[in-house]
């Protein structure tokens, strides 16, 4: 089913409406989608190298808009669902960790989440079940997510068809990179905001 819906995701880049279909999944992908935007941010660009960077805003405006939506649904249906669950069997006491962590460290939770290949959609329910600050939600999902499809976009741009060839073999390896960057450039983002 999932290599079915990673097909059908791949054929709306050759649509008319890729740029519409491209916002779509950015959006739905962030709080309930599982195939990620990237699936038709790299054919799009790759087709139209000259709006690589129209398409990364447009993912990127998608993907943070469906981060607020998933933030809601954390934040609206978490209490009704998640703490009965958590309660059932226990688990306040780990739910109280957890809300720690997110107070210290819930800017990076996201920016990273949001940057690297892990599913962002976990990560802003989790924040609006937790309360995160929202503000600081917005601001990491959108610094985060807008790195991450510019920088594709800037690769893809630059150098095609071989760029993304290279990514897809060392597929780890390149998001361990990419992640420890966006660790890197968080923490001294946050030192320069703080």
């Amino acid at each position: 089913m999932l290599k079915r819906l990673y097909i059908w995701t791949l054929e709306r880049a050759g649509k008319p409406a890729a740029k519409t279909w491209l916002f779509i999944i950015a959006f739905i992908e962030s709080s309930i989608f599982p195939i990620p935007p990237d699936v038709l941010l790299v054919p799009m660009c790759l087709a139209r190298r000259a709006q690589s960077f129209a398409f990364a805003g447009i993912c990127t405006v998608g993907s943070v808009l469906g981060g607020i939506a998933g933030y809601a649904i954390g934040a609206l249906f978490f209490s009704t669902v998640g703490g009965a669950l958590i309660n059932l069997y226990g688990g306040q006491a780990a739910m109280a960790d957890l809300r720690l962590l997110y107070a210290e460290q819930g800017f990076m939770i996201v920016a990273f989440a949001a940057f690297t290949p892990f599913p962002f959609k976990v990560v802003t329910i989790a924040s609006g079940a937790m309360s995160m600050d929202f503000g600081s939600f917005v601001i990491a999902s959108f610094l985060a997510r807008g790195g991450r499809f510019i920088l594709e976009a800037s690769l893809l741009w630059r150098f095609g068809e071989p760029i993304r060839q290279f990514v897809e073999k060392r597929l780890t390896l390149v998001t361990l990179f990419v992640g420890a960057l966006a660790i890197l450039f968080i923490v001294v983002a946050k030192g320069i905001l703080n």
